[in-house]
């Protein structure tokens, strides 16, 4: 026996598996290590780097004594040729030709190897091959995340050695513990970023022209990034060419095309960094380092994703230590109405959809595709009953006899402002835009220690009104006077003073 393909994601090494592969191995073997999902970093599913996990390998393979090849696989969509595109793979990669006559498989998941035996590759099953159950390395990994020193112990001191020196145990137990992150590292798995990238690139100029004149020459950071379509307009300003621009990201796929963008040239500024972070785990910059903090439509989703008021006034903390005395953060995202409490009533069309007896309850199970093309054949007036279904943030409505509901003026403006987000619509609704008013931002900011600037305001979209909202919907009063349409969203612009307030 030649070679021994060992595919994996590989993230831990086990001492088990040193001894397997030391008794399966002979001296002219070579373990073909395939490192899976190796572009894959900082998700629950994946939260090692590639190149650690190289390096856990390459010192592994040292210290048993075993001859070690190691290829990254690139992740793809879910495939039946999954074990011929990995055995290919290696033969671009290395120039070796593993067929069934020289090669084993070892492999414990029995669906992965099921698709090397259609092969003709015969199998061996490592942890799945013994009489008593063996730790396996995700539950070795798991146990790390729940804090459990064991894992010291079950791991291979190859892996414990790379973990302990670039600290991974930490970033390890953050992102799989972490609420806010899901498996691929975006904030739902119901996402299609290839809308919001779109949606990105054809707001940009307007979000920068709003801010441009209050930006802080230095440190300049954008949180929430998304495709750093505003850092290219900031990266052609002539007074911030001396300036740092540094994107924060937490959505792979959104980093993933950043990344993309500086490899191709899209910054003139050298300085221009990208990181992937989630704020929410902890502070990403040194304190009283960072000159301006930009950040658009992001609260309202850490409000959504997090834990409300704790986790906004927890990232309204971070962002203040990080910012220089006479820093300033601007940020600009949707708002709820002043009073947005009050009980209102809402007139809406019936004639423009399907009226059902009563909403879906099984949307998520349809699948976001499916969802939105269902959504999307409703009535404005049905389409409220089905996000009274949907909505992460439960609220009471009581419809009359003429056609009107009654419910809370924020409710009424959350679902306005959301009822045409359809393609997105699983995710759309798991988020709150109108938690907060004015109000309560200018309250927060103090309280933590911001200075509020004139500029900061609340505003409404009236393109929204006029092209959304109007032509299918009537605000009044519970007296039935007509209501003005409210605000929509807030630019605030908050800088940190040179000096503690009293």
């Amino acid at each position: 026996m030649r070679h021994v393909l060992f595919p994996g994601r590989h993230h831990v090494l086990t001492r088990f598996q040193a001894e397997y592969l030391a008794g399966l191995a002979n001296s002219d073997s070579t373990v073909v290590w395939a490192v899976t999902s190796a572009n894959h970093e900082n998700t629950r599913r994946n939260p090692v780097p590639y190149h650690r996990r190289e390096a856990a390998i390459e010192r592994f393979s040292v210290m048993t004594g075993l001859r070690s090849v190691v290829v990254p696989v690139f992740d793809t969509a879910p495939t039946e040729r999954f074990a011929e595109v990995t055995v290919k793979t290696i033969a671009v990669a290395t120039g070796l030709e593993l067929t069934p006559a020289d090669t084993v498989v070892a492999c414990s998941t029995p669906e992965v190897a099921a698709l090397y035996a259609a092969l003709g590759f015969p199998l061996v099953g490592v942890e799945a091959d013994q009489e008593h159950p063996v730790e396996r390395p995700w539950d070795v990994l798991l146990r790390l995340a729940d804090g459990d020193e064991t894992w010291r112990v079950l791991a291979h001191p190859a892996t414990v050695d790379v973990f302990d020196r670039y600290g991974l145990t930490e970033t390890v137990r953050s992102v799989v513990n972490d609420p806010v992150v899901g498996d691929e590292g975006g904030l739902t798995a119901t996402r299609d970023y290839r809308t919001y990238v779109e949606a990105f690139a054809g707001s940009a100029a307007r979000k920068w022209e709003l801010v441009r004149g209050h930006v802080r020459p230095g440190r300049i950071v954008d949180i929430g990034c998304g495709a750093g379509a505003v850092l290219e307009l900031a990266d052609r300003e002539p007074t911030l060419r001396e300036s740092d621009l540094i994107g924060v990201e937490v959505a792979r796929h959104l980093y993933e095309e950043c990344v993309h963008k500086k490899a191709q040239g899209a910054f003139a500024n050298p300085n221009v960094f990208f990181y992937r972070r989630n704020v929410l785990g902890g502070a990403v910059f040194r304190p009283r380092s960072v000159d301006t903090t930009l950040t658009f439509a992001l609260t309202h989703e850490i409000w959504s994703y997090g834990e409300q008021w704790k986790s906004l006034r927890r990232f309204a903390e971070a962002i203040y230590a990080h910012t220089v005395p006479g820093g300033i953060w601007i940020n600009s995202d949707v708002c709820g109405p002043d009073g947005r409490d009050v009980p209102v009533r809402l007139r809406l069309a019936d004639s423009d959809g399907r009226n059902p007896e009563r909403p879906r309850d099984d949307l998520a199970r349809l699948g976001p595709a499916a969802a939105g093309e269902y959504v999307a054949g409703l009535s404005t007036r049905a389409r409220l009953d089905q996000f009274a279904v949907d909505f992460a943030f439960p609220f009471a409505y009581e419809a009359h006899d003429d056609g009107s509901v009654t419910l809370p003026l924020g409710a009424a403006m959350d679902y306005l402002t959301r009822k045409d987000y359809v393609e997105n619509w699983l995710s759309e609704t798991r988020e709150q835009f109108c938690g907060l008013e004015f109000a309560d931002w200018k309250a927060l900011l103090g309280d933590v220690g911001f200075v509020l600037e004139p500029a900061s305001t609340g505003t409404r979209n009236d393109w929204i009104v006029a092209n959304r909202l109007a032509p299918v919907a009537a605000l009044e009063h519970l007296d039935g006077r007509p209501m003005e349409w409210p605000v929509t969203h807030v630019l605030l612009v908050a800088r940190r003073p040179h000096t503690a307030m009293a």
